[in-house]
């Protein structure tokens, strides 16, 4: 029998119907992962391409095997001001002034699955150092940082990169998230997200994988099928204070997490992307629980869903 679920963050409903995963489905993938051209490549060779300066990069000397640069494309733009708020009759508009920047690896074919658990730990940490950039141009409320891998899951480039984007606002995914957050510990004067953890370890039935400092569960309220979500077993409410050491077991947990997928659901496309506290006044979100949230791409939302958001 199916079940309705409602998720302790945010309030949400979703149907939980495990009957229906048994439905054909077209989106797996049935033939092998064809890497593009390397001489069409825009970023095997950003000097080439007219992507520099470089914005950081790892290692500082030497050969670069991990290389930020701004968006040819930019969803925001980097002005030397913060953005203002405006009116146009009744509507409401912010200007679109932020960073939006990519976050490159030196390998043509290797995603954060294949790349080795060092240079996974070395890729969150220069991520990590970017958002305290942000963090200090006094014009940043939060940071997006995620990853397309796929063209199903966006990405208009096979060259593995992942997207940072310093918004003026704190978009509504994210508030509703925080809001949840805050209102459950409000009432219980505990952390939700320690508290749904600690049920599914002790449980154990949707735990993917689990290390001494952190932890992969698939949600009680999954969105999406095979939704993971990646957690610090700590509660740190923001990513970029996270210590090397606990990210690192991140890295490990996430990257074991991909390599299962690519395994039992044909190396599917996917996006993930952190959750964590917005870059102002780190103390009062102290009820937040940053993570990390994974969705392959094996369904698209249907009539259903878009009609009712459950």
């Amino acid at each position: 029998m199916s079940e309705l679920r409602q998720d302790l963050v945010s309030g949400d409903w979703i149907i939980m119907a495990s009957e229906r995963a048994k439905r054909p489905h077209d989106l797996l993938r049935k033939a092998k992962r064809a890497p593009s051209p390397k001489r069409t490549c825009p970023f095997e060779d950003l000097e080439k391409s007219g992507n520099v300066p470089l914005r950081a990069r790892y290692p500082a000397k030497g050969k670069w095997q991990i290389a930020v640069i701004r968006n040819r494309y930019p969803a925001v733009r980097a002005e030397d001001r913060c953005a203002m708020g405006m009116r146009q009759g009744p509507y409401s508009y912010i200007e679109g002034i932020g960073h939006h920047d990519l976050v490159i690896t030196r390998s043509h074919t290797k995603n954060f699955a294949s790349l080795s658990l060092s240079e996974a730990v070395s890729l969150l940490e220069l991520i990590q150092r970017m958002y305290r950039r942000f963090a200090n141009d006094g014009c940043s409320r939060y940071v997006s940082a995620f990853a397309n891998w796929g063209s199903m899951a966006g990405a208009s480039v096979y060259h593995p990169h992942y997207q940072l984007l310093a918004l003026p606002i704190v978009p509504p995914d994210v508030a509703h998230s925080l809001e949840g957050s805050k209102s459950y510990f409000t009432k219980h004067h505990a952390c939700v997200h320690c508290d749904m953890l600690r049920f599914e370890h002790e449980a154990g039935t949707r735990i993917i994988e689990e290390n001494a400092l952190a932890l992969a569960v698939t949600p009680f309220v999954s969105r999406q099928p095979f939704e993971v979500r990646v957690y610090p077993a700590s509660h740190p409410p923001s990513f970029e204070a996270t210590p090397r050491r606990v990210l690192r077991e991140v890295a490990r947990a996430l990257q074991s997490v991909l390599r299962r997928m690519k395994r039992f659901l044909y190396d599917p496309d996917y996006n993930f992307f952190i959750h964590t506290a917005p870059l102002e006044n780190g103390a009062r979100y102290r009820h937040y629980h940053w993570h990390i949230e994974v969705f392959p791409k094996v369904s698209i939302p249907a009539g259903f869903e878009l009609s009712t958001g459950v």
